[in-house]
């Protein structure tokens, strides 16, 4: 489901995302004055005018894998309800596909179209890597969503989810909370996602890191497909396996349906667990408060919304006017945020429907 107008405008022009104002770059180092005084800046200030001052008409090419997964239908529905605030765009996207082949010849035809600039969320970042610099040498910019191309080469500017971090959220959420408690040697486990997926090792790690810090480790670990089903089969296998647990986390919130719903069946509540994403239906049972999830960790859908914006200012040869910088960043990491029962309110409008 595409967000609500609020949330909407509360990022539109991705001043949350990055929280970097041009005033503290534009604050002279007064002990290294230049010879010639003071009044020379410490580097030149931004072009004025704000980000949603309308720009020369432009068309912006889009495509995703196909939304089998709730986060994957929210990223279209971003993708397409960010455009419609922007009357200087129009929105080409290509049918969403799980084909790599399909894929690559969708992005091609926006190629030949002529389109101004491409948002493309790869099925896999290695295998579109060509088209992608393709694009780009026929002088397109691409924003490169979440799954990231082999090269540079491929992409203007790529704009993504922290997968460590999420795993550093989860942990450290974690760790305080079983310290808080005075469990000394708590027995945490992990529902991972698709183990030979890069994202899923990172969140493992950050995971690990983060409990580290608090002289923790995980304990029984294992990795579903992503799927309810699979969430839902795995957790059933874990709790067999482990007797007493203290707390979990499942990094997906999609996932989190099977997993909540074999807790459930097994009729245990002996532990507390962390979801992943932040989904609305993960949100909605936090703010319940009845049962044994009490937070999730971001991954937002919103980072579609905020690639339509790169693209657009790209195309239309604009910087982000609350940055010194003439030009857009080429990479924009989307901080990994924990949404507990305390502050669910702020966060339900970015929730996606599972």
């Amino acid at each position: 489901m595409s967000e609500p107008t609020r949330g909407l405008q509360r990022r539109r022009f991705l001043t949350g995302a990055l929280g970097v104002g041009a005033g503290a770059a534009l604050t002279a180092c007064t002990s290294n004055e230049p010879a010639g005084g003071s009044d020379a800046p410490a580097v030149a200030p931004a072009p004025a005018g704000a980000n949603s001052e309308p720009g020369r008409p432009v068309t912006i090419g889009f495509s995703a894998p196909a939304a089998d997964h709730g986060w994957i239908a929210a990223i279209a529905n971003n993708a397409q309800a960010q455009a419609e605030q922007y009357p200087d765009v129009t929105l080409e996207a290509v049918n969403p596909t799980n084909d790599i082949a399909q894929q690559i010849a969708a992005v091609e035809t926006l190629i030949n179209r002529g389109v101004d600039a491409l948002v493309i969320l790869p099925n896999d970042g290695s295998q579109l890597t060509r088209v992608g610099q393709q694009a780009m040498e026929a002088g397109i910019p691409v924003i490169n969503l979440d799954r990231i191309f082999d090269s540079p080469l491929a992409y203007r500017t790529w704009i993504g989810g922290d997968n460590y971090g999420m795993g550093v959220s989860a942990g450290h959420y974690i760790g305080r909370r079983l310290r808080e408690a005075g469990v000394s040697n708590p027995i945490i486990g992990e529902v991972a996602g698709i183990d030979n997926l890069p994202l899923t090792q990172q969140r493992s790690q950050g995971f690990a890191d983060a409990l580290a810090t608090y002289g923790f480790s995980v304990g029984p670990r294992q990795a579903a497909d992503f799927t309810a089903q699979g969430g839902q089969r795995v957790m059933a296998n874990l709790l067999q396996a482990a007797p007493r647990l203290d707390a979990v986390w499942n990094h997906d919130d999609d996932q989190g349906i099977g997993v909540l719903a074999a807790i459930n069946q097994a009729g245990r509540d002996e532990f507390f667990m962390v979801g992943g994403a932040g989904s609305a239906n993960a949100m909605r049972e936090i703010q319940a408060d009845t049962g044994v999830l009490k937070a999730t960790v971001t991954y937002s859908p919103s980072m579609a919304a905020s690639a339509i914006s790169l693209a657009r200012l790209v195309a239309q040869g604009r910087g982000m006017s609350d940055l010194a910088e003439q030009e857009v960043p080429a990479s924009i990491t989307l901080a990994s945020a924990t949404i507990t029962k305390e502050n669910v309110a702020d966060y339900m409008h970015l929730g996606f429907e599972s």
